[in-house]
């Protein structure tokens, strides 16, 4: 499979972003599922550990090699199974990101919206490919594919220039 660039660039919750949607032939609450359980996003992305109810959880993603540094992800709108709304900051750095994702079911579809705030082109020539790679992943978690079949080597640099075109 030679992936594609998905991502096109809008104002969501006001910040500049780069927005993605991926369609599940699953119930809701399965997707739901897939993006907020820690066990369920290992097998895509990441794990998280603590106490979501405290408003926040450390993330660490798995695709990223062991010096992967862990992330705060706080939980500002959590409304299951529909949206949830995170920012996340990297233990130590000052970057902080802004996500949004939004779940909708139409007829046993269920479409998943995602997006990240990103401030500029060139964050985003990394931004777009890591989660058109990502969510690819997620893909192939739900529909019994290969996830390991996936290389990151096929996204990026290859869909850069998509998104520092959209970003410009």
């Amino acid at each position: 499979m030679t992936p594609s660039a998905t991502g096109r660039r809008e104002t969501r919750d006001g910040h500049d972003s780069v927005v993605f949607e991926r369609v599940f032939r699953a119930p809701l609450e399965s997707v739901w599922a897939a993006v907020t359980e820690s066990d369920r996003l290992e097998r895509w992305v990441g794990t998280w550990t603590g106490d979501p109810t405290t408003g926040s959880v450390l993330f660490r993603m798995n695709a990223e090699g062991d010096d992967a540094k862990p992330e705060t992800f706080t939980i500002h709108e959590c409304d299951p199974p529909h949206r949830v709304s995170l920012t996340s900051q990297v233990v130590g750095e000052q970057n902080v990101w802004h996500f949004l994702l939004e779940l909708t079911e139409d007829a046993g579809t269920t479409t998943l919206t995602f997006s990240q705030s990103v401030p500029d082109a060139e964050t985003a020539t990394g931004v777009g490919p890591g989660w058109d790679y990502y969510l690819d992943r997620l893909v192939a978690a739900e529909t019994g594919g290969d996830v390991a079949a996936l290389d990151f080597d096929d996204y990026y640099p290859a869909l850069s220039d998509h998104y520092r075109a959209v970003f410009a």
